[in-house]
């Protein structure tokens, strides 16, 4: 019996070279399906100069390829609408610029039903998830119109050296933008066509702001360490850099459509390329973050410094030098600073958020009717600012197949936050990851994924009243 019971030495050998085996061929499947790892390595192996050496030279064929997928997508003329600006006289720019698979018109698409545009592929590529200009890399990235201003005020230089923004000027906000404050509507534009950095905010608005709010604003311009932006060696800048400023993307309180991708989902072809969107009007928003799972604009200013501004990453935060914000005085005086910040004026919107019958033309009256009723946005934008503060999935992904495009796995957004529509002319491009880069394709692309069926001459009512908001 002791014989039989026995295991010999080779027998438990082999059971434990079959276990490592299969532990093997576990790992390597979860890696497969879930990612290699979710850390970025911390220890640099090569030097500075020969990464920023080999970046340099690819360069080029990167911004090549994503200029050649925006070429491919959309029609990048600048045409701009006849009267009708932003809010400090920069053009808006006019029509649908998503690019139709031949023989295809938007109102024949949306007669389709999604599984008949997902099975013969006629999904618009300008309405398919935007790639970051280079996703695999990732991180901040700024117009050249703020890195020109910055470096001009405050000798930062905002510059990578392996990537430029690719979405042409004309279709981004206005530069600078205004700054409106709910304490003093009276005031009209507080920064006197001015970019506000350190340089120039107390003369600018000593005599306005109270202390504390001086300080937050103080704060919001003040560089901080960030993963591309920082004094180690392995940042995307050419020289050691103090790192950004929150208004480095939201300039003016407001945005100029600065890049990233989000920090909240792994790996790295999964996630969203993030469009910066407004702080104007964060008083009345009760979602924040990428995911919305931040509830005051406290919260999301404390988390941007230890979270975001390192894709997520508090080893590399620890690294690069993460900034602890003190939340009893200095996340405070920030978060005081943002909730004073106003939506432009709309002076043909009455004290309930809906046009004045007296001061609205026939246009935009029928297309409030439109917006509020037909077009069901409402249901997701309700007056006065026009947003539910709610997380809704459009299930996009209903009408095309998973596509990997320049490093960006086109799959399912899942649940994306209303945004406001209170001041949208000024906020271009539009969606979360800013893929829709006018007016008339947001109308369009929503038109199409709700099922609505807006006839033409609806579309143009219905943007003639969103004009006005």
């Amino acid at each position: 019996m002791e014989g039989k019971n026995r295991i010999s030495a080779r027998s438990i050998s082999l059971l434990a070279v079959t276990a490592v085996l299969a532990s093997a061929t576990f790992t390597l499947a979860a890696e497969q399906t879930v990612g290699k790892t979710s850390y970025a390595p911390v220890a640099a192996t090569e030097s500075f100069s020969t990464v920023k050496q080999e970046m340099e030279k690819q360069k080029k064929a990167v911004m090549k390829r994503q200029m050649d997928l925006l070429g491919m997508r959309y029609d990048l003329v600048d045409k701009p609408m006849q009267g009708v600006t932003m809010s400090r006289g920069k053009a808006v720019q006019d029509g649908a610029r998503v690019k139709l698979p031949p023989g295809t018109t938007l109102q024949q698409l949306a007669a389709m039903t999604p599984e008949a545009i997902r099975e013969k592929g006629l999904f618009p590529k300008g309405f398919m998830p935007l790639p970051h200009p280079n996703h695999p890399e990732g991180g901040m990235l700024f117009p050249k119109f703020h890195i020109d201003e910055i470096k001009k005020q405050t000798g930062r230089d905002l510059t990578r050296f392996d990537l430029d923004f690719d979405i042409p000027d004309h279709f981004l906000p206005e530069f600078p933008p205004p700054i409106y404050l709910t304490t003093r509507p009276d005031l009209g534009d507080v920064s006197q066509g001015k970019l506000v950095t350190t340089q120039n905010f107390f003369e600018l608005f000593n005599g306005i702001l109270n202390p504390k709010q001086l300080e937050g604003l103080r704060l919001l311009l003040t560089p901080f360490p960030q993963q591309q932006f920082n004094a180690t060696n392995d940042r995307r800048s050419a020289e050691p850099s103090l790192g950004v400023t929150c208004f480095d993307c939201h300039a003016n309180g407001h945005t100029n459509a600065s890049t990233h991708l989000v920090g909240d989902i792994r790996p790295q072809e999964l996630r969203h390329r993030l469009d910066t969107p407004p702080l104007r009007g964060v008083n009345i928003q009760r979602l924040f973050g990428s995911q919305r799972a931040l509830k005051s604009v406290e919260d999301f200013t404390e988390f941007e410094q230890r979270a975001a501004y390192f894709d997520g990453d508090p080893v590399i935060a620890t690294k690069k030098g993460v900034n602890i914000l003190e939340r009893g005085s200095q996340v405070h005086f920030m978060g005081e600073f943002q909730n004073i910040l106003d939506f432009p004026p709309a002076p043909k919107l009455s004290v309930f958020g809906k046009l004045d019958p007296a001061k609205g033309n026939k246009a935009e009256l029928r297309g409030q009717e439109i917006f509020f009723g037909k077009a069901r946005c409402a249901e997701c934008h309700p007056a006065p600012y026009y947003t539910d503060n709610q997380m809704h999935n459009l299930r996009v992904e209903r009408f095309y197949k998973p596509e990997m495009i320049n490093g960006r796995l086109a799959s399912a957004d899942g649940p994306i936050k209303t945004f406001p529509l209170r001041g949208i002319k000024d906020s271009p491009p539009y969606l979360h990851d800013g893929r829709l880069l006018t007016l008339t394709d947001t109308i369009e692309f929503f038109n199409l994924v709700t099922g609505v069926k807006l006839t033409d001459e609806e579309k143009k009512d219905l943007l003639a009243f969103m004009l006005t908001l």
